[in-house]
């Protein structure tokens, strides 16, 4: 098949642009438009990969950009977005431009187009703190951050667009995704790569807040398997991705430091903390729904994917990518 990717290079995109590459697949593959030409995480895939891939330069926020790329594509993939949260605080705007006014050019294009199916990618952090647990999808959504409250607008428009016209539109929800190439603005990395440059006081913000982390190829799996599924199974859906298994993160830094041979302090820094009413508190999924419709499961355990992770930052050319004394917001 031909299938399009938006944010293609991610953290995840680039993960699952190498993926659908794997499978045989013509990949049509969306980066922001820079003058440098730079593409990301796909600059470190292999040409055997990049054979498979037309990287197209573009902006989720054009509806002219968004459309030549879906166009002839049988599945889109959309993971385009912005998605630090601290940052959301500064300039939530962008992130309603970005995150809700490009999953509507999205939806649009595929309705003209007549596309297939759309994967759209939602998040965890809808929910906000957990009221039940493990979290399903019928949990209420709680905008605790201007990040949360344009992924549920994104989401909405989705559902919209389903029930309003019949769009293929699956929304896949992962949970806390990690592995080689995510950003230090999320919590794995933050601790691997500090110690990973030789730290051995860690500078994070709270400790108590729990989440549920999943491998990033488990995560790509997941995303295979609803742009593959049949269509009464998922289409329309709402489907979490995730572990079913939590952890804090003081106890997560426990474990990185095991996992790595290391000790290490802590120093919870005031930069790095949420306003305490934005703060989501625990986080666990129930993934029950994406395994009946279609089979998924994670396979890779928290300690083993910890250990390819720090594996892949302690190699000195995927060190040196990262600014580890600078708080990536």
């Amino acid at each position: 098949m031909t299938v399009a990717v938006t944010g293609a290079e991610g953290f995840i995109g680039s993960h699952l642009v190498e993926a659908l590459a794997a499978a045989g697949h013509r990949v049509r593959a969306m980066v922001q438009y820079n003058s440098f030409s730079y593409w990301g995480w796909l600059e470190t895939l292999s040409p055997e990969v990049m054979a498979q891939v037309e990287v197209v330069p573009g902006d989720v926020r054009d509806p002219r950009s968004v459309r030549g790329l879906m166009a002839g594509a049988e599945v889109v993939y959309h993971l385009a977005a912005l998605i630090a949260i601290p940052y959301s605080y500064a300039a939530p705007g962008s992130y309603l431009a970005t995150n809700a006014q490009g999953t509507l050019n999205v939806l649009e294009a595929a309705r003209e187009l007549g596309t297939p199916r759309v994967v759209h990618t939602s998040t965890s952090e809808v929910y906000g703190t957990a009221r039940t647990v493990p979290i399903a999808e019928s949990h209420p959504l709680q905008a605790q951050s201007p990040y949360s409250a344009s992924k549920v607008a994104a989401d909405k428009l989705a559902e919209s667009y389903h029930l309003s016209f019949e769009l293929p539109v699956v929304t896949l929800r992962p949970f806390n995704t990690y592995g080689p190439r995510q950003s230090a603005r999320a919590v794995i990395p933050t601790i691997v790569s500090q110690l990973a440059a030789g730290e051995r006081r860690v500078r994070l913000g709270a400790l108590d807040p729990t989440r549920d982390f999943t491998f990033v190829t488990d995560t790509v799996a997941a995303f295979l398997a609803v742009g593959r599924a049949p269509v009464g199974s998922v289409v329309g859906r709402v489907l979490n991705a995730g572990s079913g298994e939590e952890i804090s993160v003081g106890d997560l830094v426990r474990l990185i430091a095991e996992v790595m041979g290391e000790e290490v302090e802590v120093v919870q820094d005031e930069a790095r903390m949420r306003p305490d009413a934005s703060e989501v508190r625990r986080l666990v999924c129930d993934s029950s729904a994406l395994r009946a419709a279609t089979g998924w499961r994670p396979c890779v355990p928290l300690r083993q994917g910890l250990g390819v992770t720090a594996a892949w930052f302690l190699e000195p050319g995927n060190l040196a990518r990262y600014k580890t004394t600078v708080y990536n917001v």
